[in-house]
This record gives C-alpha cells, sequence and structure tokens, in this order.
C-alpha cells in the first residue's frame, strides 16, 4: 500500500511531510546500520513484524484501577544498568512491588555479557532474554506475587518500528507492559521539539498530553509525573493496555518524576554495576 493510500484524506502538505520525515528517519537508520549483518537484521525484522502482529492496545487484563473487587496487587519493574569498565557488561534487573502501596517485596538481578550486537530499532534481541530469565524463575519460585502489570524502562509502541523493548516483551510473555522513558525518539514527526512545546501546558503532577503523529496516529503521551518535574515522562502502550489506562497507572506510581518500579530498579541496578566497576580488572 502506497503511503498517499494510507493517509488517504490527509492535505498534500501533510503527506509530503510525512514523506520527508520518512525519509529522513530511514536515512538515520541506514546509517546507523551500515555493516551489519545482513541476514541478521532480515531475520530481526521478520520476526519482530510477526510479533508485532500480536500486539494489543486495548485493555485486556482482569484487574481495575476503579473497581475494589478487582484489585490490582502486584507491579513490576525493569531495567538494565551498564557498566562503565565494560561496555558489554550489564545488571539485568526486576523488582515487584505492592500495589498501591508500592513496597518492595521482591528483586533479582543478574550480571550478563551482551553478545549479541545492537543494531537499532532492535534492542529487545539484545537485551530482552536476560529479562526474561529472571521473570521466568520468579514465576517458577513465587509465583503469587507475579506481577500483573509491567513497567520497562524504555518505549513500547513509540519505537521506530513501533515495537519497542515494552512491546517485545509484552507480547513474548503474554502479559500487560507500559514503556516509561526519560528520552523522546523522533517517530512520525515527534521529537523533542514537540515535546517542548507540550511541557509548558502541563502545570501540575498528573497533567498529560497525547503525542500524536503527523498521520494522526497517538503514539503515546508526554506526563508531568510530579509537580515538582519540569521534564514530563514519555508514556508508551507496551501491550495489552490502553494508553489512557497506562497513563492513569503510572500517574499513582509517581512519588517522584520517575515511576517508582522503574526508580526503584534504576537506582538499585545502578548500585550493583558501581560494585563491579569499583572490582573490574582489565
Amino acid at each position: 500500500m502506497c503511503i498517499r493510500d494510507r493517509y488517504m484524506g490527509v492535505s498534500l502538505q501533510t503527506m509530503e511531510k510525512l514523506e520527508d520525515t520518512k525519509k529522513a528517519t530511514e536515512t538515520k537508520f541506514d546509517t546507523l546500520r551500515k555493516g551489519q549483518d545482513a541476514d541478521l537484521l532480515a531475520k530481526w525484522e521478520k520476526e519482530q513484524n510477526a510479533l508485532k502482529a500480536l500486539l494489543s492496545e486495548t485493555d485486556d487484563f482482569t484487574w481495575s484501577l476503579t473497581d475494589p473487587t478487582k484489585p490490582l496487587k502486584y507491579i513490576g519493574g525493569i531495567d538494565l544498568s551498564f557498566s562503565q569498565k565494560d561496555a558489554d557488561m550489564a545488571c539485568a534487573y526486576i523488582n515487584v512491588l505492592t500495589y498501591p502501596a508500592l513496597d518492595v517485596v521482591y528483586e533479582d538481578y543478574e550480571m550478563v555479557k551482551l553478545t549479541i550486537p545492537y543494531i537499532p530499532g532492535f534492542l529487545a534481541f539484545r537485551e530482552l532474554p536476560h529479562v526474561v530469565k529472571l521473570i521466568d524463575k520468579l514465576k517458577k519460585e513465587n509465583p503469587s506475587i507475579v506481577p500483573e502489570v509491567f513497567l520497562v524502562d524504555g518505549n513500547g509502541v513509540l519505537h521506530q518500528n513501533g515495537f519497542g523493548f515494552a512491546s517485545h516483551l509484552g507480547v513474548v510473555l503474554d502479559t500487560t507492559t507500559i514503556g516509561c522513558s526519560k528520552k523522546i525518539f523522533f517517530v512520525d514527526g515527534i521529537g523533542r521539539d514537540k515535546v517542548k512545546s507540550i511541557a509548558p501546558k502541563l502545570r501540575r503532577g498528573g497533567d498529560w498530553e497525547k503525542l500524536q503523529g503527523d498521520s494522526g496516529r497517538v503514539w503515546g503521551a508526554a506526563l508531568k509525573s510530579h509537580d515538582e518535574s519540569t521534564d514530563p515522562m514519555i508514556i508508551s502502550v507496551g501491550h495489552k493496555i490502553s494508553i489512557e489506562t497506562a497513563v492513569e497507572l503510572v500517574k499513582s506510581c509517581c512519588n517522584f518524576r520517575v515511576p517508582e518500579p522503574i526508580r526503584q530498579a534504576d537506582l538499585r541496578s545502578r548500585s550493583i554495576i558501581r560494585d563491579f566497576d569499583r572490582k573490574f580488572k582489565n
């Protein structure tokens, strides 16, 4: 299907802007992917598209944020922190917090050597297996506290291929996930300038606005997560949740700018990495 058919009814000026944006993004990606294994890239692209076909951006779970008879009991946080001494070493970390109290009741981590190459747009193929291993261990050893939803330090559908780490994880595990990022990807005309233009409108903690691309698609949301925060968090659907519910849940998890499951995961994993780096020997 050509771009003109995909965006029928959109003005000519908007279509031209879409095409220019698409070309600019593709040029940047081509540069970053230059020299990568073409067969591996083709394999990952095929796998990613197959998983993406299973993606759900609607509420598909048994818990409720408003019905006390269907409470959300546990929420998880996921993060990877990288060594300053060895760029291929990382701490893969998960935690489980009670909801809505947000008390940490479980944590686990593993220091991992990342041997798979990083290719832009396919980060999950490099990092996700280590996270899945930790979650599988949690399911086996502590099935009663497996989170009903995971907050991921990264992106979901707000991604160059529309399928970031949070979405990839959600589909692979068939569970609800939300992408929570401190940074913005340039997607469909959405970039730092757009977020900067939205930020002044978000005056109080909990204020948010959808991030709509040039195509008209809503890719995520900018959330002022705390009264004192100046830069909004970038929220996107991972899997099995709507953007509206995703934002409401993240809002309820923010004692600071970063939602508590991810904040705790980041603090703890960085502490582990610092210990590793202090002991590091070439």
